[in-house]
């Protein structure tokens, strides 16, 4: 068994401890043994629902866990993981990995050397029609991908590169992870925070192949949809609802059909993936190499929309 600790239970925190006490009574081989947070009120709320122990500061839980959650701020990211890895603990960083590629580099070199697993939350790779997609998709031409979201205050400490976007990144280098970018164009403005709110982008490959990203914060409503394209064959998947539409060439006729998902959580996917590689030591799906490529990638495309 063992024994897992959130630090950070706002918004998406609180989730975590969720679903790792969910985990904990369906497979005994994790424990919900603490959550941490400065707000001394929310942990105290979280602890005594979800029966553990209480703490408003991380090191004082190093002692007694042997993998952590970390959904702070991104600007903590660094820091906190580092502590934890110092104290060969095995981590899962919700993305962005850190703020800098540079950070990102250092907790990789010193989990290498603590021989400690790092796992990013990039959620749209649990979500089960990701899974599906990735069996139908054989050298895709063209990838269009749409992640909107209405206002809601929250993640506007980064631009929306790194909040939203970021995902749609991760994605597009796993479909196309054996091709190196060779073109970014990009463009975007700041509405209504300090950081960038809405964002354009477009990928050229090496291969030819090329990608399209929209991403906003402040649409009047949420979506978030992926269109790949590739000889005779167009895919529509909707992550938020779970489905993915197949439209291929048969003869002179486009025909299309629906693909069955079976439906599941995807952070408690995640969470399930990441509990399974600390307890087998293998490599996680999102380790913190892809978080740190999907991480450049951004930091480079909103470069070029302050440019």
């Amino acid at each position: 068994m063992i024994n897992v600790g959130v630090i950070g239970v706002g918004y998406l925190g609180q989730h975590h401890a969720r679903i790792f006490s969910e985990l904990a009574k369906e497979s005994g081989n994790v424990r919900l043994a603490a959550v941490v947070d400065a707000d001394m009120k929310r942990a105290k709320e979280m602890a005594e629902k979800y029966g553990c122990e209480v703490y408003s500061d991380y090191r004082d839980i190093l002692g007694s866990v042997d993998a952590l959650s970390i959904v702070t701020p991104t600007t903590m990211h660094y820091e906190i993981a580092m502590d934890c890895i110092r104290a060969g603990k095995d981590i899962l960083i919700e993305k962005p990995i850190t703020t800098t590629v540079e950070e990102a580099d250092k907790l990789i070199d010193a989990s290498g050397k603590a021989g400690t697993i790092i796992q990013v939350g990039h959620l749209e790779r649990f979500n089960p029609v990701f899974s599906e997609v990735c069996s139908l998709v054989n050298n895709p031409v063209f990838i269009e991908s749409e992640r909107l979201s209405p206002f809601l205050g929250r993640g506007i400490d980064v631009d929306i590169t790194l909040d939203l976007m970021i995902h749609d990144i991760d994605i597009i280098l796993a479909l196309l992870k054996e091709q190196n970018i060779k073109d970014i164009k990009a463009t975007g403005a700041k509405v209504l925070t300090d950081n960038i709110d809405i964002a354009m982008a477009w990928f050229e490959f090496e291969n030819g192949a090329q990608a399209l990203m929209k991403a906003s914060r402040i649409s009047s409503e949420k979506s978030r949809k992926l269109r790949i394209f590739q000889k005779d064959l167009y895919l529509l998947v909707d992550y938020q609802n779970m489905e993915i539409k197949k439209f291929f060439k048969k003869g002179n006729e486009i025909l299309h059909e629906s693909i069955s998902i079976e439906k599941k959580e995807p952070l408690k996917e995640e969470l399930k993936s990441f509990a399974e590689c600390v307890i087998s030591r293998s490599r996680p799906l999102v380790s913190a190499v892809e978080g740190r490529d999907a991480l450049k990638v951004a930091l480079q495309i909103g470069e070029k929309i302050k440019k």
